[in-house]
């Protein structure tokens, strides 16, 4: 029996009380290398839910994280923790940052996006967390009785410093903030809205909103043939100052600094034979979007990866152009040939402080008797449909060198699950968030490991 072309399917929750046993020398051409060990930490938050983005890596040397909360009552919460000291600090609640603390609207219950630095200051956008389900399908909560509807995601600052927040202003149209950017050396943040998909600028030395309105059907608040999943990463160009985004189809939008206009590129787009083959309209995929990218000044471009395949891809703006560079899976995954189970991809991709490693935390199968575990394919919701290993993969930019580090485990041997975040530290450690299952009880919390390329201390 060929165990890697071999499928399992059964039911997630029912695979989640089962113990999987990974074998790599059956699996990968790790075998004989130790499993990375991670070390859990505790916030002291018990309501905390699986977190997209929401963690950086500041100048202070902390990290700072958001624990999200579906939560109809409580809304999620920043911390940070001090390396130096092996100390979790709580920063703030999220309603209460954003000035709606005994308001009794539905709560701010999550940070979806990526801090940005600058200036000393945090900057970041909250997002809903309690969600009302239709078919299967999220839609933004329905208040029960007592709640008021949600009043809209927030965009926010944090002195690093002063350790004061600041309120900037309310995403258009009540809508929560799903994706965010900012262009640091002109004082201008981006976002993408959810579930609708509104595309806006804000002008922080002008204190001004500029909503360019829809830019993907009716994103993922859309029903049948308007249904479009939502990009999660804005690219920005620092050198001019031009925005990118990628829509479901494949398409690449643009906008220019001191433009109101949004410009489709019509040279290239993100539908490649490689990433496969996807329905824009059908939910439980981001089609041809791409899943995170960064610019890399040394080479004037942007990295990418692609989520449901994993390729990780350069885009050069000067002749605006995609090149397919390698399949950044992990050696099971590529050796399976099947895609990972988190159907949207992973979002824990990052360069590293190096500037010249891109780090990616991504899944590996696993297997039941010889069998690869799988789970439900007809899932809308785009989450995991699968339990999987996770495995630490890098990738030199200079050297264009690919290796994966194998397993990350906790000291019990079970697999950190649903990680879609990454910090690599400068103390020499990678941190994420995921779920943790300690004393019977399972929890998101911050984790990390060591960074294989940091010297040992």
């Amino acid at each position: 029996m060929n165990s890697s072309n071999t499928i399992l399917n059964v039911d997630l929750i029912s695979l989640s009380r089962k113990n999987i046993v990974y074998n790599p020398t059956d699996l990968t051409d790790t075998a004989g290398k130790t499993n990375i060990i991670a070390t859990t930490y505790n916030s002291g938050f018990p309501l905390s839910h699986d977190t997209y983005n929401g963690m950086y890596a500041a100048s202070d040397g902390n990290i700072y994280y958001v624990l999200c909360s579906e939560s109809i009552s409580e809304g999620g919460k920043m911390y940070a923790f001090n390396p130096a000291t092996n100390k979790i600090i709580f920063c703030g609640d999220l309603t209460e940052i954003c000035g709606e603390k005994g308001l009794n609207t539905i709560p701010q219950g999550k940070s979806h996006v990526v801090f940005i630095e600058n200036d000393k200051k945090l900057f970041f956008a909250t997002h809903i967390g309690y969600y009302t389900y239709d078919n299967g399908m999220e839609i933004k909560g329905i208040p029960p009785d007592g709640y008021k509807e949600y009043p809209g995601g927030h965009l926010l600052c944090y002195d690093l410093e002063t350790k004061e927040f600041k309120n900037l202003c309310t995403a258009p149209e009540k809508e929560g903030v799903l994706t965010m950017n900012m262009d640091v050396q002109r004082d201008l943040i981006y976002g993408i809205t959810w579930p609708k998909g509104y595309f806006f600028r804000y002008d922080l030395k002008k204190n001004e909103m500029k909503n360019f309105g829809l830019v993907s059907s009716d994103g993922e608040n859309g029903i049948g043939e308007n249904f479009r999943a939502l990009c999660r990463s804005i690219a920005i160009n620092p050198d001019d100052g031009t925005v990118y985004f990628s829509i479901s189809e494949g398409r690449i939008v643009c906008c220019k600094v001191g433009s109101d206009q949004l410009e489709v590129i019509n040279e290239e787009d993100l539908k490649k034979d490689y990433f496969g083959c996807y329905n824009p309209s059908s939910p439980g995929h981001m089609g041809y979007n791409w899943r995170q990218i960064f610019w890399y000044a040394p080479h004037k471009c942007f990295y990418g990866v692609h989520g449901n395949s994993g390729y990780l891809f350069r885009f050069t703006t000067h002749d605006n152009k995609i090149d397919l560079i390698t399949r950044l899976t992990s050696i099971p995954s590529q050796r399976s040939g099947m895609y990972d189970q988190f159907t949207y991809g992973y979002l824990g991709f990052a360069l590293g402080p190096d500037q010249r490693t891109i780090f990616y935390l991504t899944g590996a199968p696993m297997y039941e008797n010889g069998m690869r575990v799988i789970g439900k394919l007809n899932s809308v919701k785009g989450e995991a449909k699968g339990l999987e290993h996770l495995h630490l993969v890098t990738y030199d930019l200079i050297d264009h060198k690919y290796q994966d580090y194998g397993s990350i485990l906790f000291n019990n041997g079970e697999s950190p699950l649903y990680v879609n975040s990454i910090a690599v530290g400068l103390d020499g450690k990678i941190y994420f968030m995921g779920r943790i299952t300690e004393n019977g009880s399972t929890r998101i919390d911050l984790i990390s490991i060591h960074n294989p390329l940091f010297p040992e201390a």
